[in-house]
């Protein structure tokens, strides 16, 4: 296998946000340059806290009133926030459990308002996303009455396992316990069988691997891996990307044997718990020995396909992920490709 170098990103929605940050450039040949598409209008639920964007004082009266922060860290035409926010802040009882225990705000990533975060830091919404290391959106930044941060989830979660998030923050479990352990405890691990899927090779010496590996977890907590196998992982586009890969399935449940990348005895669970993988499907992409680049939130075809042809085509190694995506996409839109950056076609239509 080949691993990967350092510079890890989240790449669930990377390409997302930097296919949209160009999206309005045009050409003297745009009636045949491709189309881009797949960003969702939508707003924020109007019951968002108003805020005046000093977190601290909004931290203060959050506490006093018996609640924590929800900093919505989003991203205009974001497809994965329009979901979120479908599934996870909408309807009711779930929109009313949110407000009964949080302050939710909301803060635009490429936003100019500026927000005094704490005593040090005052910068605009696109600066403090910057500091923050807002790689996917949405991000979701949980804070308490002194304005600490207790939780972080980046990316697209199920409903049912963010309401396990939400409980975590509201009832103070993070005094005790990591979100991973509390997860771990309490997430139905039955709503999921294991399937096989002819990509996966049958490899439990991720040492041995020669080439770039793709370490996919998931357990019977994954509400997503249906989506994952038939969605993703069956679209030409990713198949084509793929081929360079030894692609390993490991059950992040099990205590059986393997050997991770480093050569070291290790189980699923140890591995998963070794880079804070808290989502499934979870994916780490590594080559030359070395981890690339992971996602631990949901992602669609297009993001993964060319994360996929970063890693595996070497691009890391001249330019960082931000640089390679730019490229990546104007290529493509010149060259009269379309670049659909919305979720995949399911068997069943969804």
């Amino acid at each position: 296998m080949r691993s990967i170098r350092p510079g890890l990103t989240r790449f669930a929605l990377l390409a997302f946000v930097l296919a949209l940050a160009g999206a309005g450039t045009g050409t003297a040949n745009d009636q045949t340059r491709g189309q881009l598409s797949g960003g969702i209008r939508y707003a924020t639920p109007d019951w968002f806290k108003q805020s005046f964007l000093e977190i601290a004082d909004d931290a203060d009266e959050a506490g006093a009133a018996g609640k924590h922060v929800i900093l919505f860290f989003h991203l205009e035409e974001c497809p994965y926030c329009d979901r979120m926010l479908e599934e996870s802040f909408r309807p009711e009882p779930k929109a009313r459990y949110i407000q009964q225990h949080f302050d939710a705000i909301s803060i635009n990533v490429r936003g100019a308002r500026e927000v005094a975060f704490n005593d040090e830091i005052t910068v605009s919404e696109k600066q403090l996303a910057e500091i923050l290391e807002v790689r996917a959106t949405p991000a979701i930044l949980f804070l308490n009455a002194d304005n600490r941060k207790v939780a972080r989830v980046d990316g697209y979660r199920a409903p049912a396992r963010f309401r396990e998030v939400l409980d975590y923050v509201a009832s103070g479990a993070y005094e005790n316990a990591s979100l991973a352990d509390y997860l771990d405890a309490r997430l139905d691990k039955s709503v999921y069988r294991l399937r096989d899927n002819d990509l996966f090779a049958e490899e439990r010496d991720l040492s041995a691997v020669d080439g770039p590996l793709m370490v996919v977890f998931e357990d019977g907590s994954c509400y997503d891996c249906a989506e994952f196998h038939d969605g993703v992982l069956a679209d030409p586009r990713v198949r084509a990307e793929i081929a360079p890969y030894t692609v390993v399935r490991v059950d992040a449940a099990s205590d059986e044997p393997i050997v991770g990348v480093d050569g070291t005895a290790t189980t699923p669970r140890k591995l998963a718990r070794q880079y804070d993988m808290i989502y499934r499907p979870g994916v780490l992409l590594f080559d030359d020995g070395a981890l690339i680049a992971r996602s631990d939130s949901l992602i669609y075809p297009f993001h993964f396909k060319e994360t996929l042809r970063y890693v595996a085509g070497g691009f890391y190694r001249d330019m960082d992920q931000r640089g390679y995506s730019r490229q990546r996409r104007e290529e493509l839109l010149e060259a009269g490709v379309d670049v659909d950056l919305g979720p995949p076609k399911l068997p069943n239509g969804d």
